[in-house]
């Protein structure tokens, strides 16, 4: 609880304890009538005053503004309203009604700035990850400099205990990262030489040095702040429908209660006490609250217990979608499977040495990056002479071609062989078949297999569990290759053989197919995905090891690449929405009910703070909800 709290707490305090001596106090038997009334006005005004001054100031300063009509408003006209009522000598005195109306309101505004704040609290252990300086050497001396001010190529020293302030990868040194900030992953993550780290961790065993690779404002600590920062500009349909609903809903009741409060003593002669108090309970009641402060703050509840666990969301818009996911479609390679390529065959023709196949394919995709490149590279044992290869030409989802040794080499799958107009033929081990021309003749094929990640089955089945209609996955291997990781993981359906923009035509099919509010997400993480992530309802990223661009594409990001933090995402939505959906009942149903009393004159004050003070507290504590989830 902060300072402000505090200080509210400790008013609230003193003002319930003089309301509590007050409000038993005989003070009709002890001063007589009228002065009793008056006495217990001037008495009651205290307790009033102590607890709702800031409320009085607030209403005065909104209206000096041009914003007449908000719960500061409502409470001040009412309560100051139901203290006016000592001027009508015939109604029953309603000062203790009046400060208790203050006093339970500024309850409920407590309750909601301390629901807020914990909230917050979720959210800022996610934004403490930001560090505060590197430690870089000069001049034969380690010094402190902002992370700013370190360049791409620098060697920065990260000690036991501090946090990594940048991207880069492991030069020197061995040690355990603690990434629980980053992906709520509890076990610490092994580093040596040659690995790479993300900013943000916490190094907790050994000295590291490090090189750094990108920036710190391109930095994966920085990608994160920024979306947690802008999370909360993004609303969702539900908490812009209140906005606008209270916006026209508010001035409706003023102008009801006035009518209710003035009409029939005017018009038909009814007791002026009476209606007055009736318009007066009726504007207590229709105070707002506790739908324009619980709906939002189930929204940000929920984008605070998801970041708990590795996931961040955008915004509240994408939370109430992915609450109504009913198809899920994936990229394989990276997202279903570790994306980590091995070779484990090589088939080559008659009178041809296998070695040269390898030879010609790793000098072929000597300048690629791609994984399927790296393990060709990584398994061919000999040294790749640059000086043999020219004119290499990328071929979007098909594979390579070069010239080595003045010869024409074509490297890649059956596509790239029948434009080429070589012969080849099909392998019938499942994974990616790397074919192999030399001079337009078919020398022999690689196989290369994907691992698939260990939750990826699990993932699947928690989807399905979680209510999920439909999984998909989409990929530019070949059909065996496909058919085999599906029936491995349980997916429903799978498309083979796809270029990066057959992707986007294939969701654009999927899309079609919905049915009613259901939605469509997507999850990928490689800078071919990101168009997809764009166009699918909900584009989701795998974040810790996925491309910027992917990131940057996408509404979701898994900071720890586990496909089963989909559906705790998905769970988390679903129960953010749920809570929603309760309160807005909920609160509607009490409110409506209890301003139908007040109009017929059933309603009391007292029954009034209950429907509007009582229903915020409730709803609040609902919403708070959203934030318990269970880390496993």
């Amino acid at each position: 609880m902060n300072k402000k709290q505090k200080r509210t707490l400790a008013r609230i305090v003193v003002a319930l304890v003089l309301f509590a001596i007050i409000y038993p106090l005989p003070l009709e038997d002890w001063f007589g009538s009228p002065m009793g009334l008056y006495v217990e006005f001037a008495l009651f005004l205290v307790p009033y005053l102590i607890a709702g001054y800031d409320v009085l100031l607030k209403a005065a300063r909104n209206i000096g503004h041009g914003q007449i009509f908000d719960e500061n408003f409502l409470m001040s006209v009412a309560t100051i309203g139901a203290f006016a009522l000592v001027l009508f000598p015939d109604s029953d005195p309603h000062m203790a009604e009046g400060a208790a109306v203050m006093l339970f309101y500024q309850v409920g505004e407590l309750f909601q700035s301390y629901a807020v704040g914990k909230s917050r609290k979720s959210i800022a252990d996610m934004m403490d990850i930001a560090p505060d300086y590197a430690n870089v050497m000069r001049e034969g001396e380690l010094v402190q400099v902002d992370p700013y001010e370190v360049a791409v190529g620098d060697e920065i020293v990260v000690k036991p205990g501090e946090r990594v302030p940048l991207d880069g990868v492991v030069l020197d040194g061995t040690s355990q990262l603690d990434t629980a900030a980053l992906t709520g992953e509890s076990v610490p993550r092994h580093v040596e030489a040659g690995a790479e780290v993300i900013s943000g961790c916490v190094n907790m065993t050994g000295v590291l040095t490090v090189r750094v690779s990108k920036p710190f404002g391109e930095s994966t600590v920085s990608r994160i702040l920024e979306l947690v920062e802008n999370a909360s500009e993004k609303k969702a349909r539900t908490e812009n429908f209140i906005t606008r609903f209270a916006r026209y809903y508010t001035p409706a009741v003023v102008i009801i209660a006035v009518l209710l409060a003035i009409v029939p003593p005017l018009f038909f002669g009814q007791s002026w006490s009476d209606w007055v108090q009736r318009g007066l309970i009726f504007l207590v009641v229709s105070c707002p609250c506790a739908l324009v402060i619980s709906v939002p703050l189930s929204f940000f509840g929920g984008i605070g217990g998801a970041s708990r666990l590795g996931i961040l969301v955008k915004g509240s818009n994408y939370l109430e979608a992915l609450g109504d996911t009913e198809t899920v479609v994936f990229d394989k390679t990276g997202t279903l499977t570790d994306g980590t390529f091995s070779v484990v065959a090589v088939h080559p023709e008659a009178d041809v040495d296998p070695d040269l196949i390898l030879s010609i394919a790793a000098h072929a995709e000597a300048y690629s990056d791609h994984p399927i490149a790296l393990s060709v590279k990584e398994a061919y044992s000999g040294q790749i002479d640059r000086a043999r290869i020219a004119d290499v030409e990328e071929k979007g989802g098909h594979g390579v071609r070069a010239t080595i040794d003045e010869r024409v080499v074509l490297v890649g799958n059956d596509k790239l062989m029948a434009e080429g107009g070589v012969d080849y033929h099909d392998c019938s081990l499942t994974g990616t078949i790397l074919h192999v021309s030399l001079g337009g003749e078919y020398i022999g094929h690689i196989v290369i297999a994907d691992v698939v990640k260990e939750d990826a089955a699990q993932a699947i089945a928690d989807l399905h569990a979680a209510g999920v209609k439909r999984t998909v996955m989409l990929t530019g291997d070949r059909k065996e290759v496909a058919a085999a990781v599906a029936e491995q993981l349980g997916i429903d359906e799978y498309r083979a053989q796809l270029l990066p923009q057959d992707k986007v035509s294939e969701v654009e099919k999927l899309l079609a197919e919905a049915t009613g509010k259901g939605k469509l997400a997507f999850v990928g993480d490689g800078i071919n995905d990101a168009p997809v992530l764009t166009r699918a309802d909900i584009g989701i990223a795998m974040g810790a090891m996925g491309s910027d661009a992917a990131i940057e594409a996408a509404d979701i990001v898994l900071m720890d690449d586990r496909p089963t933090n989909i559906a705790k995402a998905i769970h988390v939505a679903r129960k953010t929405m749920r809570i929603v959906r309760q309160n807005i009942v909920f609160a509607l149903a009490v409110k409506f009910l209890v301003l139908i009393l007040a109009a017929v004159g059933v309603a009391n004050m007292w029954l009034a703070v209950f429907a509007d003070v009582g229903v915020a507290v409730l709803a609040i504590l609902n919403a708070m909800r959203a934030m318990n989830v269970k880390k496993d």
